[in-house]
């Protein structure tokens, strides 16, 4: 299998997963400021680095469902740069339905797929010959970037902004599962 099936194969499984607990919980989480899903990709990346480092876990939840999560994360949080819906006061009428959520996921996954082709492209899919732990740091170094974006209310002078590194914390997290022969 290519890079381009295996991607969208992960993708498919996520996309399944989001479904499926849209089913169970709504749009509930369009309440999340960018930067809620933020801090909550962060601590998944900390569990991820830390089980890699340690070598033992508590916890039964696998790393391939870690970075499944950091996925779908990645995508609500793009979808959240764009419309934040944040207000207390929130009533379920007021959250959009999700047929248009689901058209969103679609169009920031399918803009992320064409950012990892011409990466991949100038690259020659280097990140093949890197190792799932040096990605990890990658994600790490990602978010506190976003972090420090988020915290200078976005605002940058010389650096890509906050959705830029999203979508790169996305396709590492795509490229983790794939070494690590991730069939969903």
């Amino acid at each position: 299998m290519n890079t381009e099936q295996q991607y969208t194969q992960i993708i498919n499984y996520c996309r399944e997963i989001f479904q499926k607990k849209n089913q169970d919980y709504g749009t509930s989480w369009r309440i999340y400021r960018a930067s809620a899903l933020t801090d909550k990709i962060f601590i998944k990346a900390k569990r991820i680095r830390s089980i890699q480092e340690n070598g033992t876990q508590k916890v039964a939840d696998d790393l391939n469902g870690e970075f499944l999560a950091i996925i779908n994360y990645c995508v609500m949080a793009l979808i959240q740069l764009e419309n934040t819906i944040s207000d207390e006061n929130q009533t379920d009428n007021q959250i959009e339905d999700f047929d248009i959520t689901l058209k969103k996921y679609d169009f920031y996954v399918a803009q992320t797929k064409e950012l990892m082709q011409n990466k991949n492209h100038d690259y020659g899919e280097a990140w093949r010959d890197m190792r799932i732990s040096s990605m990890t740091d990658e994600i790490l170094v990602k978010l506190l970037r976003i972090k420090q974006i988020e915290d200078n209310q976005g605002k940058t002078i010389a650096s890509e902004g906050i959705a830029a590194n999203y979508q790169d914390i996305l396709n590492y997290a795509v490229f983790c599962l794939i070494l690590a022969d991730f069939v969903g």
